[in-house]
């Protein structure tokens, strides 16, 4: 059982980040964030993907003049992305939104961070300090030569204090670069030394499937160390996939239970059925149904019984057959052509409190 490290709390908009709340998942918008009606679409397919928070870019005035909309129609809290300007930031806030990620890094004016913390705290809107290697702060870089993970703590505990010294304490943190030990060990100093929530994610992960397991590996470490309250997976891929992943890697560590978790073992010579054929069918099935359920797949009589029981349902193979479990206890024997219909319909049929 993974012990979580004790943060205290924030909030974006509704949505409780730190202290108990179990680890939420967010994710980011690839259009562009003045085309409304694509903007809100994409936010709403995330939503019914489990995203619980959204990021927008907001590099423009024309994107942070659309926000009032966006907020407005968004089913679930906004975050608007700020780099660079103050006064875009500043505009922002206008707009109702529930939190903006600033990057210490390219907007370092100590007097222009201020107003606008003064302008959240008023508002009651949320802030990420986004500390990121690839736009780490001269005066670190000098110090210590390149980003290392010792500079990238450094960073964010200096403009963590500075947010407190001028009262401001509604905010997280996130420490990111594409490099898995220094993202691991950044988040270590800086957890180590406070209890503000962080936000954690490998950056620049790469595409869906190198990035999925480079991300899987980064953030499973931090979820076993007990670090992490908030979390989105950088692909470069679709949006939703990163949502998906995101649930997956939590579903392994058992910290979250959303949709279905499906259980296969690997091919082997022993199978007598088509197993992956098998497995992909009931994938593609179930990839739209929401109930928190572990199917497991099994291919011969090693392994079959002792895992279909332990999951919710599943099937144990044999010869061009199965034998159907559910609740650890034998529903009925189907052959190789029924088996997915019949184990979709007892699915179907399953009452599971989420």
């Amino acid at each position: 059982m993974i012990k979580r490290r004790k943060t205290r709390p924030v909030y974006v908009g509704n949505v409780k980040i730190g202290d108990d709340a179990p680890i939420v998942v967010q994710s980011m918008t690839d259009t562009k964030t003045h085309d409304v009606e694509a903007t809100l679409n994409q936010i709403k397919r995330l939503a019914k993907a489990g995203c619980e928070i959204i990021r927008v870019a907001v590099p423009r005035e024309e994107d942070a003049l659309a926000l009032p909309e966006i907020v407005k129609n968004s089913p679930i809290p906004v975050i608007g992305d700020i780099h660079f300007s103050p006064r875009i930031a500043m505009l922002s806030l206008e707009s109702g939104i529930h939190g903006i990620r600033l990057n210490p890094g390219n907007i370092n004016d100590e007097g222009k961070i201020r107003e606008i913390l003064q302008e959240c705290k008023k508002r009651n809107i949320a802030v990420r300090i986004g500390v990121n290697s690839g736009s780490l702060e001269k005066k670190l870089l000098d110090k210590y030569g390149y980003p290392c993970a010792e500079a990238l703590a450094e960073s964010a505990l200096n403009w963590s204090e500075f947010f407190e010294k001028v009262g401001f304490t509604n905010f997280k943190v996130s420490i990111k670069g594409s490099d898995v030990l220094q993202n691991v060990e950044a988040n270590r100093i800086f957890a180590e030394k406070t209890d503000i929530p962080l936000h954690v994610g490998i950056t620049e992960a790469g595409p869906a499937g190198r990035g999925s397991v480079k991300s899987a590996v980064g953030l499973g470490i931090l979820f076993y160390l007990g670090i992490g309250d908030t979390v989105r997976v950088s692909l470069t891929a679709d949006p939703e996939e990163e949502v998906k992943v995101a649930y997956q890697i939590l579903q392994s560590l058992g910290l979250r239970r959303k949709g279905v978790e499906i259980v296969s073992c690997p091919t082997c010579g022993r199978i007598e059925v088509n197993l992956p054929e098998v497995v992909k069918k009931v994938e593609e099935k179930l990839s739209g149904i929401d109930k928190p359920i572990k199917v497991a797949i099994m291919g011969c009589v090693v392994n079959a019984i002792g895992e279909a029981k332990e999951a919710d349902i599943g099937l144990a193979c044999g010869y061009k057959s199965a034998i159907l479990f559910k609740n650890g206890e034998p529903v009925k024997k189907v052959s190789e052509e029924e088996m997915v219909d019949e184990l979709l319909k007892e699915i179907s049929n399953m009452d599971v409190k989420k």
